[in-house]
């Protein structure tokens, strides 16, 4: 059963739902079309476009700004700040809202995963990788994929986080 979890501007549904292996799994549903489960290349596409308009740096910030107060459970106050950070955007204010909720969403799937090591720090690193040291979106996105969790968390701490 489909967990709530934003809807922004009556056109961007955001939930959890059963997905491959859990019932963490986040889905998107905009503009009435089927929903799907997003994937790091595409939102990492978004903000690498947007960090060439905004600046890398400023998006990451807001990024960490809810990042750090992220846990295990979706909370109210976080999304009225993603809203906040969102408006400040001007053009871009939904789909700053929108992505950064997705990202929020999967970030509390990554704490709720069982066997987890690195939580929700993988998608620090991905965003940090694409932001900071602007890497592809397809690099950061894969980058993980077949890495052992230790070496990643090195790289990490490395990185302050």
């Amino acid at each position: 059963m489909a967990q709530f979890i934003k809807n922004i501007n009556g056109r961007n549904l955001i939930e959890f739902d059963n997905g491959g292996f859990d019932s963490w799994c986040v889905y998107l549903t905009r503009d009435n079309k089927p929903r799907y489960a997003p994937k790091d290349i595409e939102y990492f596409s978004l903000f690498q476009g947007l960090g060439k308009v905004y600046g890398g740096k400023r998006i990451y910030l807001d990024f960490v700004e809810f990042y750090n107060l992220t846990n295990d459970s979706v909370d109210s106050s976080v999304l009225n700040l993603i809203s906040s950070i969102s408006n400040k955007y001007k053009d871009h204010t939904e789909d700053i809202d929108v992505w950064f909720t997705v990202i929020y969403a999967g970030m509390v799937a990554e704490e709720n995963k069982v066997n987890a090591k690195l939580k929700k720090r993988i998608k620090r690193l991905g965003m940090h990788q694409l932001l900071i040291e602007e890497v592809s979106p397809q690099i950061a996105a894969n980058y993980s994929k077949g890495k052992a969790w230790r070496e990643l968390d090195k790289l990490m701490i490395l990185n302050g986080f």
